[in-house]
Order: structure tokens, then C-alpha cells, then sequence
């Protein structure tokens, strides 16, 4: 069965390479007008990259600079995506950032950034997005929803992870606001689920498989014996954003290979 999110508009923050980038790619595949948005301006030829992938493939999108941990970028990157677009069905929090540090080590630049990122920044944009989900009301030629909101969270919202005390944080609080949202706002239609990634391959990881040697220690985590892809995540965003799953909301999706299931103990610990 084909799964279409025909007439819908995306935002997936983040989304100028890695999961961001996939979940993109595989959202305008599907029929949605998908907002790519990037950080700085460092980043926007990579934007504009996946843009012309895009519309190589017959999709549609446009790009949008915005910084999801300031608040007044959040508002007008939604006030501007409306006015061009019309409205917004589906809000992918992805963006997302890692500062590594003992925890002893730990400044609290680093905790600050990370936190202000990978939490505030999903508040900020579930916020704007569940204002104009409200405003807009149900459309059925658009969806049987009023609105769809996917956060990008991690195994690590419940697998702890030393030196990334900061990350791993802000991935647990994901949980607790995705939960609380799906219970706020479920009984005017607003869908409000989660995907928890395993080891996907791409640059924010790279440390982890770029040669043959890492790749394999990484792999004795996952009992699927491979490691994960954007599109993985993409097909897994397409579906939650769609009609199809209609009666899933407050989850934790996990996509992950199996990692969490602890391979280390599949030979008794």
C-alpha cells in the first residue's frame, strides 16, 4: 500500500544532511512539500544540495535558515513558512547536537548548547507548530489528523551513556515532552510520537565506522549485524506522519537494529 502525505507541508529542522536529510528525501517522496532547514549559513549549500535532490526526483521544498534554539527565529520560521505555504501539518524535530566531554570535564558551555539545541529547540518548534495545528483545525483533504509532530530522540533516552552526560540528557527529557504533548493536545487530533535511532551512519558518528575496525566493534552492539541508514529513519518519519497511523501517539519508536536489546548479554552476559 503506498503511503502518501499528499497536500501536506514538513518542517524537518536540521535538515541539510544526515537523518535530517533523509527524513527529508523521503517525505517529499511521499508527496509532502518539505521545508529543509538549516542552521547558519555554513550550512546552506549542503541545504540547497539536498534541494536539488529533491527536485531532481520530482518533489517539492525550499530552504529555511533558523536557529531552533533562538526563540525569535523559531517564531518567524514558522510565521514565514505560512505565509509562503500556506499552513504546516507536520513538524520533524531533528535538529540536533553533540558536545562530548568527561563529565568532570564538562563546562557548561557545552551542557548549555547541547541542551538549548536538542530540547529547547523542540520545545520552541512544538510550541509554533501546535498554535498553527490549532488555528487551522482539521482539514480531511490534507489529513484525518490536526496536525503531526515526530521528535527525533535517541536510544540514549533510555540507555545511559558515559561521557555524553549532556546528550543523554536531553534525549531523556525528549521522552517526557513528547509523552506529556501526546497527552496535552490528543484529544484535538495532534499526533505527538518519537523516533529513537540507533547507530545510523552518518557524519555526527563518523568516529564510530570509517574503518573497518570500528565498524566492527560497533557492530557487536547491533544484533542485526549492520548499521542503520537515513532512509531507515526516513520510511519509519513517512509513516508516522501519515494517516496510517492514525491511533499511534505518546511512543517511542525504536529503530535501532536491535540495539536495544543489549547484544554484549546474547551469550549470558
Amino acid at each position: 500500500m503506498e503511503i502518501s502525505l499528499k497536500n501536506q507541508v514538513a518542517i524537518i529542522t536540521g535538515s541539510s544532511s544526515g537523518i535530517g536529510a533523509g527524513i527529508a528525501k523521503s517525505m517529499a517522496e511521499s508527496g509532502a512539500t518539505v521545508v529543509i532547514n538549516y542552521p547558519s549559513e555554513t550550512s546552506i549549500e549542503k541545504a540547497k544540495a539536498v534541494l536539488r535532490e529533491i527536485s531532481d526526483q520530482g518533489g517539492k521544498g525550499i530552504v529555511y535558515q533558523c536557529d531552533v534554539s533562538k526563540e525569535e527565529e523559531v517564531i518567524q520560521m514558522f510565521q514565514d513558512i505560512v505565509k509562503e505555504l500556506g499552513t504546516v501539518d507536520i513538524l520533524v524535530n531533528n535538529a540536533g547536537i553533540q558536545k562530548d566531554a568527561k563529565f568532570t570535564d564538562m563546562t557548561l558551555n557545552q551542557w548549555n548548547a547541547v541542551i538549548d539545541v536538542n530540547l529547547t529547540g523542540q520545545f520552541l518548534c512544538a510550541r509554533e507548530a501546535i498554535k498553527e495545528f490549532l488555528r487551522r483545525g482539521i482539514d480531511p483533504s490534507r489529513s484525518v489528523a490536526c496536525g503531526k509532530i515526530i521528535h527525533i530522540s535517541s536510544v540514549h533516552e533510555i540507555i545511559p551513556w558515559a561521557g555524553h552526560a549532556n546528550y543523554a540528557s536531553s534525549k531523556g527529557a525528549i521522552r517526557m515532552l513528547m509523552q506529556t504533548l501526546a497527552q496535552e493536545y490528543g484529544a484535538d487530533k495532534i499526533r505527538v510520537n518519537s523516533i529513537c535511532p540507533g547507530a545510523i551512519q552518518t557524519s555526527i558518528n563518523k568516529n564510530a565506522w570509517q574503518t573497518p575496525e570500528e565498524l566492527n566493534s560497533l557492530l557487536t552492539l547491533i544484533p542485526y549485524n549492520r548499521i542503520g541508514q537515513p532512509e531507515d529513519i526516513g520510511n519509519l518519519a513517512v509513516f508516522l506522519a501519515s494517516d496510517m497511523a492514525d491511533y499511534i501517539t505518546g511512543a517511542s519508536m525504536f529503530i535501532d537494529g536491535g540495539m536495544t536489546t543489549f547484544e554484549s548479554f546474547s551469550t549470558g552476559g
